[in-house]
């Protein structure tokens, strides 16, 4: 199935007040003409305030589906520019129940892989304006998907967006997202483990705490 590309899109962090102080942020990305560089570590001209929790190879890049954008904007009752969200790309289609760990998407001359879902945090509630988007996001479970980037090149809004091949295993970014914010049975944190070396290694590591949690001792 052929999507496209709706819009490109960085921001190099910034500080923002907050709470009376102020943090840096790189939430607060814009749409970008023409092609631009995507890399193992992101796109060119764009940049994370916390490495600690956000880019890296596996999470090179942050997609959302314009198709959630139209679902917001009549939940909200007003539109959303493309990037209201912080994503790198905004795209058509592929929602979160239909992209595994593991699935590869081809987008002009790059090759992705979908690593894990978007867990927000704090800051998209400054982005929104308002504190309590956060867990309305993360209940809506439209959440995007980060991705590693297998083969480099410039991508440009427009761009056809394929999907190049089927992860191994049934572990989408809805189930990844519903664990996270809901929790589980031990078999499905067994299940959601499964992908291995596939999965940002963060996440591994917590998935591994909370299968220990709900099934002690193995």
């Amino acid at each position: 199935m052929s999507e496209r590309v709706v819009s490109v899109n960085t921001g190099m962090p910034r500080e923002v007040p907050h709470a009376g102080s102020a943090v840096m942020t790189g939430i607060f990305k814009a749409p970008v003409d023409g092609p631009v560089m995507l890399g193992p570590e992101g796109l060119d001209g764009d940049g994370q305030a916390d490495r600690s929790v956000h880019g890296g190879p596996f999470m090179a890049a942050y997609l959302y589906s314009a198709d959630d954008y139209a679902w917001w904007a009549a939940e909200l009752g007003r539109e959303l520019p493309p990037a209201t969200f912080g994503e790198n790309l905004t795209i058509t289609g592929f929602p979160d129940a239909e992209v595994r760990v593991g699935d590869r998407f081809r987008i002009g001359p790059v090759l992705v892989e979908a690593t894990i879902p978007r867990t927000p945090c704090f800051k998209l509630g400054i982005r929104m304006g308002d504190k309590r988007f956060v867990p309305r996001f993360a209940e809506a479970g439209r959440l995007g998907f980060y991705v590693r980037v297998l083969e480099t090149g410039p991508v440009a809004a427009g761009d056809a967006m394929t999907r190049a091949g089927r992860g191994t295993y049934d572990v989408t970014m809805a189930f990844l997202g519903r664990l996270h914010r809901d929790g589980g049975t031990a078999e499905e944190f067994r299940a959601a483990l499964a992908p291995g070396d596939l999965l940002q290694p963060g996440w591994r590591t917590w998935l591994g705490k909370r299968l220990a949690e709900v099934s002690p001792g193995g």
